[in-house]
């Protein structure tokens, strides 16, 4: 699972871990094994330590950017080692791939919703292993059977005798734990599953003694903020910083090497913000995106007429194209869907500081293998020169992880034109976030659906136009099958239901556009369309738009099974009944199945969503407070994305800058969300991102039952409708 090279000497030596402590990880045999303070010839990847006051410190190899992955790694090792949820704590761990790698990405990284899948048993092994060699040694420190002594709350006992882990330590650390430590029955669980359990983070964000990225600041540091292209795909002719000389705190602009844009140095935020609003520059656009949204649109829908690639192995357009004369009723639809931006509270930022030997980045790093990776060509050093240091992150959403690391690139390339002997600390604006691109995608989609006289399905006739997250990328080897980027077509072409003749046919788009994994990445397009369409087919075909689902998972796969059931919870809990004026939606996304039922009530042109009833079976819950959190807040997200955000082009020139002209959800316009979690014992699934591709579907359906109007082209402001 693990191989590691170096001595445990060495690693004691290159690790901010103190040595007084039991670390407990995988040597290099991918076995676990043990350490302390006593020399010993054993390599070690620690995920758990425990010191001398019986504290025990969980080394987490995934960022937190709200999403709740400390508390749920915390979970897994208290649940195993049996410590005092109240003296376990957290650590970022630093960048070693060969250590801390997601196990489903080979790379150490955090998205994808796979945190706790991926972390499942790894951690709950490490506090097994922690247990028994504390009991080992307890066994021998008391001459006492292991079999007699006890394990409650961070302490030891038997026979009359009680002790902390940690005055067990230097016993511990001679015993070798089992291959496989024997895990807990889930029936014996105490933590995994509690409801009451607070969240690791709650103290510090709450009093402000959580350290964000954006609050680091060392000695001798300058700030930097870019000047970048107003048009995507622009490169520097010139540029003229004479305004700025005088401004109070300005230091510097100088050009950044690869004429992106000019790095204007100042003292403070406000030093650099205002001095680069006095510098004038010049572009090169011959190379850039010059057209306007409507342009673009047009654009897609060329691409719609003859797909180049075809998603499903077997079946083509043409296919579905013959197959539908066959058909007695047609369903057709058109979908648009903007390009959107990220947004996350806390701007991308960053400080690269010099080190003896190379660099140590302070950030909130999402991906810290391709972080090193990336700077280490740009900075021509080794990737092992270059240290990370990891923080909270106030949200991400897909933004902290662009392909090529531009912000830290340009955090680089700015270090490097002072010479790399002054920190610098680069930051953006909200205007920087809002225009500075990586969006999501601009997608339309063309279906068509042929039906027989009593409402089946005859063939389906699936047609997708978006740019390509993963072509051109680090991941464009994993992601990119027979020319088919999976996120254009995931939803669709691998849908659970059993949808005969189904063609889904494929073209990138192209322009210079940045665009990037936004929270649930292509399943916000085409979950949305999906689930729309299964709604079009049932009022066509005058059927339950439940009952339609259900008769569409009639194979019996487990994943289908377990599909079935969450719909028919949804349904329960709501209190569904055909023809009700409510909203529907159903998905499988990150390994979650989701139901929602939508309430809505429209006055005119007005929307207020008025309650959601949400169904989820998302394996094994580890952390349920949190589950619920982050269908609440995917939910919140997902649906000020279809109410009114939209990125908009005007002669390749991105027209929003803030909030006020790129509006989010208002608390007064969050519906009640009631959330009931599916017992499971399956493996954890995803939840950070399966929240936000489903509120929109069943919400607009919600619009279609009540009002008649049926919402294909987005945001809802198109079609004359405001939420409040």
């Amino acid at each position: 699972m693990t191989t590691l090279s170096e001595s445990r000497r060495d690693f004691l030596k290159t690790t901010s871990i103190a040595s007084t402590a039991l670390f407990i990880g995988f040597n290099s045999k991918g076995l676990l094994a043990a350490t302390g303070s006593t020399p010993k010839d054993v390599f070690i990847n620690p995920f758990v330590k425990i010191e001398r006051n019986g504290v025990v410190t969980v080394i987490s190899k995934h960022f937190e950017m709200g999403q709740g992955t400390t508390t749920g790694l915390t979970t897994l090792v208290a649940e195993e080692l049996d410590a005092n949820w109240l003296t376990t704590k957290v650590e970022f761990a630093p960048a070693d791939a060969k250590k801390y790698k997601n196990l489903f990405f080979g790379v150490q990284g955090t998205g994808g919703s796979t945190a706790m899948p991926n972390s499942f048993i790894q951690y709950r092994e490490a506090g097994a292993a922690a247990r028994e060699v504390l009991v080992k040694a307890a066994a021998k420190k008391w001459s006492v059977s292991e079999s007699s002594i006890g394990v409650s709350d961070g302490y030891l006992f038997a026979n009359g005798n009680k002790a902390h882990f940690g005055e067990f330590i230097d016993e511990a650390a001679n015993f070798t734990p089992s291959k496989k430590p024997i895990l807990k029955d889930p029936k014996n669980f105490k933590f995994i599953g509690n409801e009451k359990l607070n969240r690791k983070d709650n103290f510090d964000k709450t009093t402000g003694r959580a350290m964000y990225s954006s609050d680091v600041k060392v000695p001798g540091m300058v700030y930097v903020a870019i000047i970048r292209s107003p048009k995507f795909g622009g490169t520097l002719e010139s540029f003229d910083a004479s305004g700025a000389k005088g401004a109070v705190g300005f230091i510097d602009a100088k050009a950044l090497p690869n004429n992106t844009g000019v790095a204007v140095y100042g003292k403070n935020t406000w030093a650099v913000f205002e001095a680069r609003k006095k510098i004038t520059t010049s572009w090169d656009f011959s190379k850039a995106e010059t057209r306007s949204t409507e342009e673009m649109i047009e654009d897609h829908k060329v691409l719609l007429a003859k797909p180049v690639y075809q998603a499903k192995k077997g079946y083509t357009t043409e296919q579905a194209v013959e197959k539908l004369k066959t058909a007695d009723k047609f369903v057709e639809a058109d979908f648009f869907m903007p390009f959107l931006a990220h947004s996350p509270m806390e701007p991308v930022n960053c400080v690269i500081e010099p080190t003896k030997d190379g660099i140590l980045l302070h950030d909130a790093c999402q991906i810290p293998t391709l972080v090193q990776g990336t700077l280490a060509t740009v900075l021509k050093i080794k990737p092992e020169q270059i240290q990370i240091k990891t923080y909270y992150a106030g949200g991400s959403f897909g933004r902290r992880v662009s392909q090529n690391c531009d912000y830290l690139v340009e955090a680089a390339l700015a270090f490097d034109l002072l010479g790399r002997k002054t920190p610098v600390k680069l930051l953006f604006s909200r205007e920087d976030d809002v225009k500075g691109g990586w969006y999501r995608p601009m997608a339309t989609q063309k279906v068509k659906i042929g039906l027989d006289n009593r409402g089946n399905i005859v063939a389906w006739d699936h047609r997708v136009a978006v740019k390509s997250i993963a072509k051109g990328g680090p991941f464009e080897s994993v992601i990119v099958k027979d020319g088919i980027d999976h996120f254009n077509v995931e939803s669709i072409s691998d849908t659970l239901y059993d949808i005969p003749n189904q063609a889904v046919g494929n073209s990138d788009f192209q322009t210079p556009i940045p665009v990037l994994w936004w929270r649930a990445v292509g399943h916000t397009q085409n979950v949305l369309a999906m689930e729309s369409l299964m709604d079009m087919v049932a009022y066509s075909a005058s059927r339950d738009p439940i009952e339609l689902r259900l008769s569409l998972l009639q194979k019996g796969t487990p994943q289908q099974q377990r599909f079935a059931n969450v719909i028919k919870v949804a349904r329960d809990m709501s209190g569904w009944k055909f023809n009700q004026k409510r909203g529907f939606a159903s998905s499988y996304t990150f390994r979650s199945f989701l139901a929602v039922v939508a309430d809505v009530t429209v006055k005119g042109d007005e929307v207020h969503v008025d309650k959601l009833y949400v169904a989820v079976d998302c394996g094994v819950a580890i952390n349920p407070d949190i589950i619920k959190a982050q269908l609440e807040g995917g939910m919140g997200y997902g649906l000020s994305a279809i109410a009114r955000s939209e990125i908009t082009f005007k002669d390749g020139e991105v027209e929003q800058s803030n909030f006020p002209n790129y509006p989010t959800l208002r608390m007064a316009e969050m519906p009640e969300v009631e959330v009931k979690i599916v017992s499971s014992n399956e493996s954890p699934g995803g939840i950070g991102e399966p929240g936000t591709p489903i509120v929109g579907p069943a919400v607009t359906n919600a619009i279609f039952a009540v009002t008649g109007k049926r919402i294909t082209e987005f945001p809802l402001t198109k079609s004359g409708l405001e939420l409040v």
